[in-house]
C-alpha cells in the first residue's frame, strides 16, 4: 500500500470537502460506540478482563523470544512450516515462493492488515498470480482499486450507492437494469461471484489475530465465513502474522478473544472463531495439504525495550478509532497508510519513521477516549506525546511551531509575565468577542477559524477567577 502519510494535511483538506465521505462518516459514527457500550455493560468483569489482557501481552512481550521459539517448534511438530522474515521484502519473497511452488494461478485472501502493510496483492499480480479478496469490504475495495480506511470495516467510508455503482461497472455480464432493493441483494451478488473463486483457488492467504505458543495454532475471527473457506478449500494455506501476535496459551487466547469482539463490533464473540493447527491430517475430512506461517518483524523488534513497546499490545480491535473525534471527521484514508486513527498515529511512525508520519501524532485532541476504551489499556495519548517530542528534537516540526513554543516556554518560565500576558489577552479578546461570543476570524488563528468558530474568552483567566472567588469566599 502506497505511503501517503507525509501529505496528511492535504488529505484532510480533501476529506473535509468530500460530501460522500462525510455522509458515510455521519451514518457510521454512532453505531460502533453504541454497540461497544452495550456489550461492555453486559459483562460486569470487563474492566478486570482489560487488566488481564494487558498483563498477558506485557508478559509475552517481556519473553517474546521464548514464546516465538516455543510456538514455531509446535507449528513444525504439527506439520506446518514457519518462515521467519525480518523485512517486508523477505515476507513478499516467501509468499511468492510458496505460491509458485504450488503452481498457483489464483489466490484467495481473507482480510489481513499485515498483507496491506506488505503489499502482497501488488507483488503477486506483478508475478502473474491473481489475488482475490474475499472479505466483502475488501472485495469492493479491490474492485475500486482503493485501500482500506478502517482495520475491521475496511469499506465503511463508502455509501450504498457507491457499492451499487461499482458492482454495475465491474459485473457487466449481469443485467444492467437489475435492482438492488436492499443490502441483501449486494451480498447475494458478491457471494455468487466469490463462490467460483473459492473453488478455483490454489492457495489461501489469511492473517492471524493470535498465534498460540502452547499448540502452534493460528487464530482468525470473521463474521462472514470467508476466512474458513480461504484456509480450508485450497491445497495450501498461508497465514501472515507479525511477531507480537503470539500469546502463551489457549487460555490466554480465549481471554483476549472475550475482549476483542466486544471492543470491535459489540459482539460477545465473532460469528466465526477458527483455530488452525498444521496441515490436514490423515483422517481429516478437509483442510489444506500444506500449512505455512510467514512471520513478520518489519520494524517491530525495534520497538521492544523502548517507550513504544506498549503499542505492541494492540489486538487490532479498532476501538480507539471508533471513538476518536478526529478519525470520524477526516476518515481513515487521510492517515495515508495502512493503520489509521490513534493506533496508527503511534504505530505508523514506529514502522515507517517519524520523518514520514510526523503529522499523525499531532492529529489528536488528547481527549483520552482512545485510552479509556482500549481493551489492553495502551496509553495512546502518552505515546503520541513521545512522538511529538521526537519530532521536535529532530527539528521536523515547522519553524513557526518551534518559534511559538519557544515563546510560550519563555513566558511559562516567568509566571509573573505569563499571568500578565494572559490577563491582557483574555481581557482584549473577551471585549472584542462580547457581542457574538465567538470569532469567525482572528489573525494568526486561521488554522482554527477556517474550519470552525473560536469561542471568545469570558474576559478573565482561570487564575484571576480562582483568586477572585477565593477572596469572595473568605470575605
Amino acid at each position: 500500500m502506497h505511503i501517503n502519510s507525509p501529505k496528511f494535511k492535504a488529505n484532510v483538506t480533501h476529506a473535509l470537502a468530500d460530501t460522500r465521505l462525510q455522509k458515510a462518516l455521519d451514518f457510521t459514527r454512532p453505531s460502533f460506540a453504541g454497540r461497544r457500550g452495550a456489550a461492555v455493560a453486559n459483562l460486569p468483569e470487563f474492566e478486570q478482563l482489560r487488566d488481564i489482557g494487558r498483563d498477558i501481552k506485557n508478559h509475552t512481550l517481556a519473553h517474546l523470544d521464548f514464546y516465538l521459539e516455543t510456538w514455531a517448534a509446535n507449528v513444525e511438530k504439527a506439520g506446518g512450516h514457519v518462515h521467519w522474515c525480518s523485512t517486508a521484502d523477505e515476507a513478499r519473497a516467501a509468499v511468492l515462493k510458496i505460491c509458485q511452488d504450488a503452481g498457483a494461478r489464483t489466490v484467495t485472501k481473507g482480510k489481513s492488515m499485515i498483507s496491506e502493510e506488505l503489499g502482497i496483492n501488488e507483488h503477486l499480480e506483478k508475478h502473474g498470480i491473481a489475488p482475490v479478496e474475499t472479505d466483502l469490504g475488501e472485495y469492493i475495495l479491490q474492485i475500486r482499486d482503493e485501500g482500506p480506511s478502517h482495520i475491521i470495516a475496511p469499506a465503511f467510508h463508502l455509501n450504498r450507492e457507491d457499492w451499487e455503482e461499482s458492482f454495475r461497472k465491474v459485473h457487466t455480464d449481469l443485467p444492467a437494469d437489475r435492482v438492488f432493493n436492499e443490502r441483501r441483494d449486494i451480498l447475494t451478488e458478491a457471494r455468487t461471484r466469490l463462490r467460483e473463486k473459492f473453488l478455483a483457488a490454489d492457495v489461501g492467504i489469511t492473517g492471524a489475530n493470535f498465534l498460540i505458543a502452547e499448540t502452534g495454532s493460528s487464530v482468525i475471527v470473521t463474521n462472514e465465513g470467508n476466512g474458513d473457506l480461504t484456509q480450508t478449500l485450497p491445497k495450501v494455506h498461508i497465514a501472515l502474522a507479525s511477531i507480537e501476535k503470539v500469546v502463551p496459551t489457549l487460555e490466554d487466547a480465549t481471554s483476549l478473544l472475550r475482549l476483542l469482539a466486544r471492543s470491535a463490533t459489540g459482539q460477545d464473540f465473532s460469528v466465526y472463531t477458527t483455530f488452525s493447527t498444521g496441515a490436514r491430517r490423515q483422517h481429516d475430512l478437509d483442510g489444506p495439504g500444506e500449512y505455512h506461517v510467514v512471520l513478520i518483524d518489519n520494524g517491530r523488534s525495534n520497538m521492544l525495550g523502548t517507550e513504544f513497546q506498549e503499542m505492541l499490545r494492540c489486538i487490532r480491535c479498532a476501538a480507539c478509532m471508533n471513538h476518536c473525534p478526529v478519525y470520524f471527521t477526516v476518515g481513515g484514508h487521510s492517515y495515508g497508510w495502512v493503520y489509521p486513527g490513534p493506533m496508527g498515529s503511534v504505530l505508523t511512525p514506529s514502522l515507517i519513521g517519524v520523518d514520514k508520519a510526523g503529522h499523525l501524532p499531532n492529529a489528536s485532541t488528547f481527549c483520552g477516549k482512545c485510552e479509556s476504551v482500549c481493551p489492553v489499556k495502551i496509553p495512546l495519548p502518552k505515546l503520541m506525546r513521545h512522538w511529538r517530542e521526537r519530532e521536535f528534537e529532530r527539528h521536523l516540526s515547522p519553524q513557526s511551531s518551534r518559534t511559538n513554543l519557544a515563546l510560550w516556554a519563555w513566558f511559562a518560565r516567568r509566571p509573573g509575565f505569563y499571568r500578565l500576558a494572559t490577563r491582557i489577552g483574555a481581557a482584549i479578546l473577551g471585549r472584542l468577542g462580547r457581542r457574538k461570543g465567538r470569532f469567525q476570524w482572528l489573525p494568526f488563528a486561521s488554522g482554527w477559524t477556517d474550519g470552525r468558530d473560536l469561542p471568545a474568552p469570558e474576559g478573565e483567566t482561570f487564575f484571576a477567577r480562582y483568586a477572585r472567588e477565593q477572596r469572595e469566599k473568605n470575605s
